[in-house]
């Protein structure tokens, strides 16, 4: 009787780990598909808003993007970078902060950095919620800048939005209005001739 008893246990813990993979396969495949999209688009622009809890709120604006270079602009600031340096204008001080990102802080600003994330040091599992795919990622190392994620993306494998977690706060970007762009790298780099009254300050 206790031979057939484990024998059902190990049959369910079998089937238990086989679905699981079969999800994380799924996961892993339904992101390939997103960051090929992406890939595919070379240069692109898009709209999104940005919520997260606190003083900051809820803000909107638009990105531009190509590769890992990114430019994004919102009412309050305008936010470049180039694949190594980050520019951070504020128009309420008509301050510029120079600083190489964090990984969190480039995911904040660009929704986009996230799909290239989830290759190492993830577990992906993934959900079907009113006709778009949830993939979750959970990182195997806690201590890391982003912990944990959802990714949501249509049928046709578009981003959707973007929900990441940071110092047990979450942070949700939608994004919408994709299109393809020829964008030229000189637009991801802060040109100090376009601001010629604002301060520059180096944080590197």
């Amino acid at each position: 009787m206790k031979q057939i008893k484990y024998l059902l246990l190990f049959v369910a813990i079998f089937m238990a780990n086989s679905i699981f993979a079969q999800n994380a396969n799924q996961a892993k495949a339904c992101m390939d598909k997103a960051a090929a999209n992406i890939s595919n688009l070379g240069g692109f622009t898009a709209r999104f808003e940005l919520s997260r809890p606190g003083a900051v709120g809820r803000t909107a604006g638009t990105i531009s993007v190509k590769g890992v270079k990114f430019v994004a602009t919102t009412p309050q600031t305008t936010v470049w970078f180039n694949g190594t340096t980050q520019w951070s204008y504020m128009k309420s001080t008509d301050e510029v902060n120079v600083s190489t990102p964090t990984e969190a802080q480039r995911l904040s600003m660009n929704p986009y950095a996230l799909m290239t994330l989830y290759r190492q040091g993830y577990n992906l599992s993934m959900t079907n919620e009113g006709g778009s795919y949830v993939v979750h990622m959970k990182a195997t190392n806690p201590k890391r800048n982003i912990p944990e994620a959802y990714v949501t993306v249509n049928k046709a494998y578009q981003l959707q939005k973007i929900k990441i977690k940071q110092a047990n706060k979450w942070t949700t970007i939608t994004v919408s209005g994709i299109q393809r762009k020829n964008l030229s790298d000189n637009i991801f780099t802060f040109n100090k001739k376009n601001y010629p009254s604002a301060e520059v300050i180096d944080l590197r």
